[in-house]
């Protein structure tokens, strides 16, 4: 099993930024992806970024150039760095880990809470 805790959402204002983080423990060698989703009201999860143990990293196009994810093997936390926020951003962001780079949240074995990120304008 894998736990996951994300932590850092709030209410900001359009333009500014916001680092969530995701620590894991548990059996945190037996997932080798991080993934991020987000879930907006009436909205199914969708897919933001995934970063590998590596540092690889992927994400979806509308938030390439301004979301930016990290990870610290050491403390088995991954950062999601959130820039130029958007009232589009706004959303409960949870953490996921899996074995492979997906788009697909059924990819994914283990899920946090989640964490409320709201944007006004």
């Amino acid at each position: 099993q894998v736990q996951l805790v994300e932590s850092g959402g709030g209410l900001v204002q359009a333009g500014v930024s916001l680092r969530l983080s995701c620590a894991a423990s548990g059996r945190t060698f037996s997932s080798s992806v991080m993934g991020w989703f987000r879930q907006a009201p009436g909205w199914e999860r969708e897919f933001v970024g995934a970063i590998m143990r590596s540092g690889a990293t992927y994400y979806t196009d509308s938030v390439k150039g301004r979301f930016t994810l990290s990870i610290d093997n050491a403390k088995n936390t991954v950062y999601l760095q959130m820039s130029s926020l958007k009232p589009e951003d706004t959303a409960v962001y949870y953490c996921a880990a899996g074995q492979r780079i997906s788009t697909w949240r059924g990819d994914f074995d283990y899920w946090g809470q989640g964490t409320q990120v709201t944007v006004s304008s």
